[in-house]
């Protein structure tokens, strides 16, 4: 499936997505957290329209309106602590969604290279569910695609979908390799990482910008 790119269409969502990425407006943490969220309630608006509707009757003080409502809630997963605050734009509009949120980190070796650890899982019950897995930046896509099929062999689930801020090209490429009935959906694609798998030009470490530098 052909990935939904953001920007590619001009938007008021530019504004928020240059200021994530700008220097100086980012070092405005409260600032920095908002724009994801708001990227992230755009996205989930976006999404919605691929979910499944029925006609339903809703009484007002002066009648009856007719209106389509979804029939299923998805389940809304992001991997921590970068994603909380994308995380959190989707849950303001899907807000009668449950949650399920992932600790995974990159074990470096040496020499520079490194591998996926998952620490933890924790997730309602996936069975037949719709599953948006939302990180704010999918660089190499080995975290996102190594939880997804972590979750694909416990639950058969009815759809997911990939939501980020920023992708590399390499990162949707990994994806639609490993999970090739996934659904990709970004704010916009970048196509350079550094050696240490940072997208270029990215916006920087997304964690540290949100919440503090880690020691």
């Amino acid at each position: 499936m052909t990935p939904f790119i953001l920007n590619k269409t001009d938007t008021i969502a530019n504004q928020f997505l240059a200021e994530l990425r700008d220097v100086n407006i980012q070092q405005d943490k409260y600032r920095f957290r908002k724009n994801q969220e708001r990227l992230g309630g755009i996205l989930a608006y976006e999404i919605s329209k691929t979910l499944k509707y029925s006609p339903t009757e809703v009484d007002t003080p002066l009648g009856t309106a007719n209106i389509n409502l979804a029939i299923e809630q998805p389940v809304i997963a992001t991997i921590l602590r970068a994603g909380l605050p994308f995380h959190q734009g989707f849950i303001n509009f899907f807000d009668r969604a449950e949650s399920a949120f992932v600790t995974a980190y990159r074990k470096v070796k040496k020499t520079g290279a490194f591998t996926i650890q998952i620490d933890q899982i924790s997730a309602p019950n996936l069975e037949g569910k719709t599953l948006i897995m939302c990180d704010t930046m999918l660089a190499t896509g080995q975290s996102i695609a190594l939880v997804c099929k972590e979750i694909i062999a416990q639950y058969n689930l009815k759809a997911l979908h990939i939501a980020s801020v920023i992708a590399s090209t390499e990162g949707i490429a990994h994806v639609r390799a490993n999970l090739p009935k996934a659904q990709i959906w970004t704010c916009a694609v970048d196509d350079e990482m550094t050696s240490k798998a940072y997208i270029v030009p990215g916006l920087g470490d997304a964690g540290d910008l949100a919440f503090g530098e880690k020691v």
